[in-house]
């Protein structure tokens, strides 16, 4: 028998669309279980109280009744099982590099995006935007290493690494009235934005992107 997937997290892409994104291009089932932010002020404590959220925030994946937490572990976990990781742990690790490149971009991005004072919100969309160059080059770089950057990021299939930066892109970018919009920043970087094509037209990313909840985050 499959494993049942119930992954709970808010009703944001944020943290939680890596894991949505493999197990829709695997067609594996699971549940999307969505909470609001008013929703988790109100639950946050008994879901503590019965050892829902093991370091007390989402997301949180439960599988067959045992519950994993931390975004990155249970991607991490998620593309093992589903087939998405490259098959040496030296692929392994150079995936791994890249996913937690894409973290440390997140971090940039999201963060002004949460900042209640004006002028130090102003200041960090700035820093944001200064970084983004560069770390849009680190990306290219790695991938033009790997064939060309003809393919893929970590060998000859789609992986984790290809699906995280995919993500990230479209997240920092993503136009919700066009889901299938591309960002104007990957036009300095044409093999970059080759590769942003690709992943977006795999027919399970495709069909996600067009479904999905729309959500300012």
């Amino acid at each position: 028998m499959a494993p049942k997937y119930v992954l709970t997290y808010f009703d944001i892409r944020g943290r939680g669309e890596v894991t949505r994104l493999l197990f829709k291009v695997a067609g594996v089932e699971f549940e999307d279980k969505r909470l609001t932010f008013e929703e988790w002020g109100k639950e946050k404590e008994n879901m503590k109280s019965a050892g829902k959220v093991p370091f007390g925030q989402l997301p949180v994946l439960e599988v067959d009744g045992t519950l994993l937490a931390q975004s990155m572990a249970i991607g991490r976990f998620v593309a093992n099982e589903l087939g998405f990781t490259p098959s040496t742990n030296l692929g392994k690790a150079q995936a791994d590099m890249i996913v937690d490149g894409c973290s440390d971009f997140g971090e940039k991005i999201v963060r002004p995006r949460f900042e209640k004072d004006e002028v130090k919100k102003a200041q960090l969309e700035e820093e944001a935007k200064a970084a983004t160059p560069g770390l849009l080059k680190c990306f290219e770089d790695i991938l033009k290493a790997n064939n060309g950057g003809k393919g893929f990021f970590v060998g000859d299939k789609l992986t984790f690494a290809d699906i995280s930066v995919f993500n990230i892109l479209n997240y920092a970018w993503f136009d919700p009235n066009d889901p299938l919009s591309s960002p104007e920043e990957l036009k300095k970087f044409p093999i970059l934005a080759e590769h942003y094509e690709r992943i977006k037209n795999v027919p399970a990313i495709k069909k996600w992107l067009q479904e999905r909840p729309v959500t300012h985050l």
